[in-house]
């Protein structure tokens, strides 16, 4: 997984509360076990009309946000069925930060387990980076996260808490598989002994 210290770029602003992951990604999207190329989908429903063009109203198909790597959203982002693809198609985009005042509790783990970081922050300091983030392309907005601080264009710094050691997992890019693997010389010590005292398993 790859590691988050430090992000610096534009945000997108997506004022929509209740985006559920079907509206991240569609189901049709969700045949693939890869997660490479789900960016094509992320919000087909909005960012697409019938004929498959694109919907030039949507946030992400505006010049200014095309290359977007935060997103800053309405409440209770990611809630509804529990698809790891929402958080793959949103890092396969160049979506690696996800900004609101709430998310579904599945959707938020995922999104660790994937190296984007989701960050809670207040009704009031999410107004506030709505704000910046409807400036467009030349409001860029600065996340770091061993200090846990965002820093809009104009200098302003909003603190956000983090779990210590989904902070820790971020920094060192390690998810479940990278974890277990930090601990691959007690498992190799284990298995021996184990074979020798069960020479029959």
């Amino acid at each position: 997984m790859e590691q988050f210290t430090s992000l610096t770029g534009v945000a997108a602003p997506l004022e929509i509360t209740n985006i559920d992951t079907d509206m991240i990604i569609p189901k049709q999207y969700l045949k693939t076990i890869k997660r490479t190329g789900l960016g094509e989908g992320l919000f087909a429903e909005m960012r697409y009309q019938d004929d498959g063009s694109e919907n030039p109203d949507f946030v992400l198909n505006k010049p200014a946000y095309r290359n977007a790597k935060i997103l800053v959203a309405g409440d209770n982002f990611g809630c509804g069925s529990s698809r790891e693809h929402a958080p793959w198609a949103l890092l396969d985009f160049g979506i690696r930060c996800v900004i609101s005042t709430s998310f579904a509790d599945i959707f938020y783990n995922n999104c660790f387990k994937n190296g984007i970081l989701p960050i809670v922050v207040s009704p009031e300091n999410l107004a506030k980076l709505l704000d910046d983030a409807k400036r467009g392309a030349n409001a860029t907005v600065s996340v770091d996260l061993e200090a846990q601080d965002i820093r809009g264009p104009d200098g302003g710094i909003i603190h956000f808490d983090i779990d210590p050691f989904r902070k820790h997992c971020l920094l060192n890019g390690l998810d479940d598989i990278g974890l277990t693997l930090k601990k691959s010389s007690q498992i190799e010590i284990f298995e021996k002994k184990s074979g020798a005292e069960r020479f029959w398993l």
